[in-house]
């Protein structure tokens, strides 16, 4: 680990003077960072620790939440308004990670995780564009089993690793930061970058840009939503393919519907295409495998990883059938 010096922040303009005095990273529980900088993966100047912001959890005039960047990820799973009317980020929370992890790592960090791809943490034996621009991909001619069916670039084919983000990205979660331009609000599904020509950049923030707070808006949907993990093995393993959904029926057909998946992608992939053929379509399995089918026809497969189609296909469907029976 490369020497870096450290300040604690006790509100967010103080951070954002630390960080553009010292071009630092913001520390939040460093369940990835930390491993990072161990690996030697990124060498951070400067730490700004953000761990004292308000960590609170506050309901909104619009009737949704505004949880702050500083929240424990088990505090938010714990919630009870968070449980009832947005049980699926409860839900990916819990599937994310280790109960240990989960009492360190805050909301704003876990929307900052970088892939798990293992040439990217092969730092002295694997080419990575991600880690070393310009350097060329290994994973694309290696051993690609975990790597993206979608949106993926002849630069990059790594997914994301988060199994919080896909819920937000279904939830149509909105993610509220502050820089030195002022503050702003992102559409959650606006945040994470495909990888084009510069996996490296991996989100839309700008250079000490700071994450404050997310925002669940009000859903009639949102009550009505779960989340699915497949993966190797029970115990902490990443998604293979994951989905986050919420659906409402009306009179046995989709009236609306929010599909997210997680594992194919560099990014929490929205599954707009999927949504668009099930709406007034009946609410039946073969309806949902269509909608899926549509969803993954653009899907592009990697010598080891053809079977993530079938098996993001029968996830949708699986999802959807487990919300279909809460919601008739």
């Amino acid at each position: 680990m490369s020497p870096f010096s450290y300040a604690k922040a006790h509100d967010a303009a103080e951070a954002l003077q630390l960080a553009g005095a010292h071009a630092a990273r913001y520390l939040g529980g460093g369940t990835n960072l930390v491993d990072l900088m161990r690996e030697t993966i990124e060498a951070p100047a400067s730490l700004v620790d953000v761990t004292g912001f308000a960590a609170a959890i506050e309901e909104t005039d619009g009737g949704g939440l505004l949880i702050g960047a500083a929240t424990r990820n088990t505090a938010v799973a714990e919630h009870r308004a968070v449980r009832e009317r947005y049980p699926a980020l409860a839900r990916a929370i819990v599937a994310g990670a280790s109960a240990q992890i989960r009492n360190m790592a805050t909301m704003g960090g876990n929307l900052l995780q970088r892939t798990r791809c293992t040439y990217f943490y092969d730092n002295e034996g694997s080419r990575c564009n991600k880690r070393q621009p310009g350097q060329g991909c290994d994973a694309i001619e290696g051993f690609n089993r975990i790597h993206a069916i979608l949106g993926a670039s002849d630069q990059c084919v790594a997914t994301h690793p988060s199994d919080m983000c896909v819920a937000l990205a279904a939830l149509d979660a909105v993610v509220h930061t502050r820089g030195a331009d002022g503050e702003r609000a992102i559409p959650f599904s606006e945040l994470h970058r495909l990888p084009g020509d510069h996996p490296e950049i991996e989100t839309v923030l700008a250079p000490g840009e700071l994450i404050t707070a997310i925002e669940l808006p009000a859903s009639s949907l949102a009550a009505n939503s779960t989340y699915r993990k497949i993966r190797d093995r029970a115990s902490y393993a990443f998604a293979l393919v994951s989905v986050a959904a919420s659906l409402e029926l009306d009179g046995g057909r989709v009236k609306d519907v929010r599909i997210a998946l997680g594992g194919v992608a560099h990014k929490p992939w929205r599954a707009r295409k999927a949504e668009a053929a099930l709406v007034g379509q009946p609410a039946t399995d073969v309806h949902f495998r269509d909608a899926a089918l549509a969803e993954l026809a653009d899907a592009r497969p990697l010598r080891d990883n053809s079977f993530k189609i079938e098996l993001a296909t029968r996830a949708i469907v699986a999802t959807l059938g487990e919300l279909t029976g809460a919601a008739a």
